[in-house]
C-alpha cells in the first residue's frame, strides 16, 4: 500500500518518506540534513521523534474505522545513538495494540549499517467524527 507524505506538512518539510505502509508495518527514511541537526551535525532528537510519530501516526490512520481520526496521545523515546549529517536514517514502526479507541506503535530507528539510533513508543488516540 503506498501513502501520500502531502498528507503529513511537517513530515514532508522534514523530507520524510514512506518506503512501505500497511495496517501491520509502516516504513520510511529521512535523509540526515544540516537544518535538522544540533551543532554538532548529528540529527537532533526532535527529528527523530516527529520522523517516528509520522510513521506511527500514518499506521494508527491505516487501522482507523470509517469516520474516525487519529491523533498522538503520548510518545516516548529512548536515544540510544547518533546519526550524521551526511547520512540517511530508516525507520520501521508496527503496531504493540490496536483497538476501538487507542492504539500503540513501536518505532526503531536505524543509522546507516543498521546501528540502532532510538527506540519510540506512542500512544494514538482514536477520535470519532
Amino acid at each position: 500500500m503506498t501513502f501520500d507524505i502531502a498528507a503529513l506538512p511537517f513530515a514532508r518539510l522534514m523530507g520524510v518518506e514512506i518506503t512501505a505502509a500497511d495496517k501491520d508495518r509502516v516504513e520510511g527514511r529521512l535523509p540526515v540534513r544540516d537544518d535538522l541537526c544540533t551543532a554538532g551535525g548529528i540529527l537532533h532528537g526532535g527529528a527523530m521523534m516527529a520522523f517516528a510519530d509520522s510513521l506511527g501516526a500514518v499506521g494508527a490512520f491505516l487501522n482507523l474505522s470509517p469516520g474516525t481520526r487519529t491523533t498522538t496521545l503520548e510518545s516516548k523515546t529512548n536515544f540510544i545513538g547518533g546519526a550524521k549529517a551526511g547520512t540517511v536514517v530508516t525507520a520501521v514502526s508496527t503496531p504493540l495494540h490496536v483497538g476501538r479507541r487507542s492504539s500503540v506503535w513501536q518505532t526503531r530507528l536505524e543509522g546507516e549499517g543498521g546501528k540502532l539510533v532510538a527506540l519510540i513508543t506512542q500512544t494514538q488516540m482514536t477520535i470519532e467524527g
